[in-house]
């Protein structure tokens, strides 16, 4: 719910709330995201929709729209620790791509954190890293923060 609201509303829903709010959506549908499966277990996620879906993507001064042509957004990664290092990121934003294409997406944009060649600790990339994005075809359209690249990739 982090990038579906913003200030009092998420920190007001943080846990109970949100969970009911997030479920709602799942409920209602489309799907706010993929899941990414290694035979019947899944092991991965990425939330992506209409960028319009996130609130707080229209209030970011960092992550304010490039243009005006409509797109989607990946916005937030989960991959199992153990199976971190495989590829799972490159190809769920590959599956996202899809995915959107299908949906009648045209562009399709992530907000991924630079880390300046440097490691991370997991929790602070989980909008992605530009590497995985370069692989699954993005590139870097617009960068208003030293860490924050906005990458876009086309789907047709």
């Amino acid at each position: 719910m982090f990038w579906r609201v913003r200030g009092k509303a998420y920190s007001g829903g943080w846990g109970a709330k949100n969970r009911a709010a997030f479920r709602r959506i799942v409920m209602k549908g489309p799907p706010p995201g993929l899941l990414a499966y290694m035979g019947k277990d899944p092991v991965g996620w990425c939330a992506l929709a209409p960028r319009k879906e996130y609130e707080r993507l229209a209030f970011s001064r960092v992550l304010a729209p490039v243009d005006d042509k409509p797109s989607w957004s990946v916005t937030c990664f989960y991959v199992a620790r153990e199976h971190r290092g495989a590829g799972l990121t490159v190809a769920l934003l590959r599956a996202a791509t899809e995915h959107a294409r299908a949906r009648g997406a045209k562009i399709l944009e992530g907000y991924p954190i630079d880390t300046g060649g440097g490691r991370a600790a997991s929790p602070w990339v989980y909008t992605g890293l530009p590497s995985a994005f370069e692989k699954a075809g993005f590139r870097e359209v617009e960068r208003r923060s030293k860490t924050r690249p906005i990458m876009r990739r086309r789907t047709r």
